[in-house]
């Protein structure tokens, strides 16, 4: 019971932290695997993150039908968290974020590429997953498990998809590892957006993408850089 406690308190941290620092706006959502019943996850209600609780905190099968059975209004998009989870057993927690300066990178052929030691988490390829591929005219949001498992088979076994004209959804392996990915792919897209007009950019390595990762979600610095952003967005003594 009490990792679950804390489990609901990194998911309510995490939303606070993507509001401040522009990951998320009024949109975006953070979900957690139940570590007991692997088949089942948390996300809040439809709220948006800088005002997130956690009394706000639902719990929903993989394919979104919800557990906690009352009538609070979900997320619509709430089948992204369950298609990945169920692509993806080694992932524990989703994010889906619009951060604008991610955006450029999803209706262009320019890919997202690591350019910095701390931005080497989002792996050396992001895909790009287009709804229109195979569901036509849609309003771009993912609203049923088809469009997210569609979504999720692009994700294939990368950290990040990009999502054409929307957004992003990143996975890690906790709450704590998702969200310093997600601030730190809105980071990314920001500097290479800033360094591709004067010139050619230098991108990490192959194996600078391999051996970079340690330097933010190493056990050390992920502790180090989750109470510095907690702290920034307010949210340390939740």
């Amino acid at each position: 019971m009490f990792r679950i406690t804390e489990i609901k308190r990194d998911i309510v941290i995490a939303n606070r932290i993507l509001a401040h620092e522009g990951v998320a706006d009024a949109f975006g959502h953070v979900s957690a695997r139940n570590p007991g019943k692997p088949e089942q996850y948390f996300i809040s209600r439809s709220r948006s993150p800088s005002l997130v609780t956690a009394a706000d905190i639902m719990e929903f099968h993989l394919t979104g039908d919800s557990i906690s059975k009352d009538d609070r209004k979900p997320y619509a998009e709430r089948h992204i968290h369950g298609a990945i989870y169920e692509a993806r057993p080694d992932v524990h927690a989703v994010i889906h974020n619009h951060a604008h300066e991610i955006l450029p990178f999803t209706v262009t052929k320019t890919p997202l590429r690591p350019l910095v030691h701390t931005t080497g988490v989002i792996g050396g390829h992001v895909p790009v997953w287009d709804i229109a591929d195979r569901f036509g005219d849609t309003s771009l949001l993912v609203t049923d498990m088809d469009q997210a498992r569609d979504m999720a088979k692009a994700l294939g076994d990368a950290r990040v998809v990009l999502m054409r004209g929307h957004g992003c959804t990143v996975t890690g392996a906790s709450v704590r590892e998702v969200t310093l990915a997600a601030v730190y792919t809105h980071v990314n897209a920001k500097l290479q957006l800033q360094a591709m007009p004067l010139g050619n950019v230098t991108y990490l390595s192959p194996g600078e993408i391999e051996k970079t990762p340690e330097a933010l979600i190493g056990p050390l610095a992920m502790e180090r850089a989750w109470d510095y952003y907690a702290a920034r967005a307010g949210a340390d003594q939740l």
